[in-house]
Order: C-alpha cells, then sequence, then structure tokens
C-alpha cells in the first residue's frame, strides 16, 4: 500500500503517502537469500555479457537497482574510478536517491571499469547522455525495467546451473554486505560502501554469516574444545 500511494504523490494525484502514518512490525516475514560464493562466481561465468555487467556491477557496489539502472555514462568517471550516483528510477520515473547518504560517489574497481567499457562499445546506445542500461525496445530513451532482466534471463540461468535459491535483485545487496562482513571488513567500512544512514542498518540487515564462514567459525570452536580431534582416525558413517 506504502508503494502503491508513494507512485501516487510521485505523480501529483496526492499530496501525501499517508501509509507514512501507520506503524509496522520491525520482523521481517523471510530472510532474505544470499548467495554463496561459489553460487555467485558460476552465475557470473553464465550470463551474458549485459546480463553479466550488471549483476557484477550490483552484487560489487551494492547499489540499489533504481539507483543502477538511472546510471548514464555520463556518471561513470573512468579515470577516477568512481560512480557518481545523483538519482534513482522507478517504473520509469526519475527521482531522488533513497537517502542523502545514497547520493555519495561509489569506488569503481578497475576490473568492474574495463568491463563497462566492454559492454558501452557493444551497446547502441554509448553516448555520455545515454542510460548505461538502455532498452533498445524504447530507442534508449529508457533503462530496461528490471523485473524482466531478472525473470527473462537472470533466473532462468540460475535455475538452469542448479542455483535454486529465490534470486531477486536485492540478493546480490545482501550478498555484496555478506561477503564484505565475511571479509572481516570493519562495520563503518561496510556501512559507508552501503550507503546506509546509520550502522545499526548495517548490522541488523546485510551481516548474514555465509554457510562456509559459519561452518569454519564451528570447526574452530570444536577444535578449541577437543584438542587432540586432529588425530582421530575415526570416519564419519551417516
Amino acid at each position: 500500500m506504502s508503494a502503491l500511494f508513494s507512485h501516487a504523490v510521485r505523480y501529483e494525484w496526492l499530496d501525501r503517502n499517508p501509509i507514512k502514518l501507520v506503524r509496522q512490525s520491525a520482523k521481517r516475514e523471510r530472510i532474505p537469500d544470499v548467495l554463496e560464493l561459489a553460487e555467485i562466481q558460476l552465475l557470473l561465468s553464465k550470463l551474458g555479457v549485459r546480463e553479466r555487467t550488471l549483476a557484477l556491477l550490483y552484487a560489487a557496489t551494492g547499489l540499489r537497482v533504481s539507483e543502477l539502472l538511472a546510471l548514464r555514462w555520463r556518471d561513470v568517471d573512468f579515470d577516477g574510478l568512481q560512480l557518481n550516483v545523483t538519482r534513482s528510477i522507478w517504473h520509469q520515473v526519475v527521482g531522488d536517491c533513497k537517502t542523502e547518504a545514497s547520493a555519495k560517489p561509489v569506488p569503481l574497481d578497475s576490473y568492474m571499469a574495463e568491463d563497462l567499457l566492454r559492454w558501452r562499445r557493444q551497446s547502441a546506445y554509448s553516448q555520455d547522455d545515454h542510460y548505461v542500461f538502455a532498452s533498445e525496445t524504447m530507442n534508449g530513451e529508457q533503462p530496461y525495467w528490471p523485473d524482466n532482466l531478472m525473470k527473462r534471463h537472470i533466473r532462468p540461468v540460475a535455475k538452469a546451473n542448479g542455483i535454486h535459491k529465490r534470486i531477486g535483485w536485492h540478493t546480490f545487496r545482501h550478498t555484496f554486505g555478506t561477503l564484505l562482513k565475511a571479509n572481516g571488513e570493519d562495520v563503518k567500512t561496510v556501512q559507508e560502501l552501503l550507503r546506509h544512514a546509520n550502522s545499526r542498518i548495517t548490522l541488523e540487515v546485510y551481516t548474514q554469516a555465509v554457510t562456509s564462514n559459519k561452518r569454519a567459525a564451528q570447526s574452530k570452536v570444536v577444535r578449541m574444545m577437543v584438542p587432540n580431534l586432529g588425530e582421530t582416525k575415526d570416519e564419519v558413517h551417516p
């Protein structure tokens, strides 16, 4: 309902969103899926160049899909290796970024910059004012619809390669935050890379431990409790 009223406000059909005053439970209905490192590697290796470039940018910058699809080529600073995030787009309506913290330059890894250059050479819309992911069916006047890319390209490729998790665009953002934490990055760094308004959101939402890291952490504790564990010759039988 909030999204519907926000849509009405955006088109000036209403003056305000009444749902903003409704208190909502902070409890999630479901825990967002996170891709394991091997899964994201497999998916990236199987996607076409357009979807691969988009997915890698999403999974390694933490940009929201509305911000990512709003990027124009002039927003990509290849010399300074950064993305200048100044707008977002939702249902083809351009607006501001979600928060003040969101409207900040995003670092761009040199490999990702090369990846973007490769895509720019192949794209039919490569001028500075063109969208980075401009829709051919709309003659480059609009970016692709995110749901179409996800349903028609990314999910089918994931499923065909044995990845049966519930993948959505936010999966890549959650995966980015989780892998940053798994690498031991401090909360402040993760917060600024994800451009959260405060670190509480970072701690509560984007720090799920990947299964392999949880297992490794558990194994360290078991070996502390059982010092001679590595010397045992017993086999584990089902």
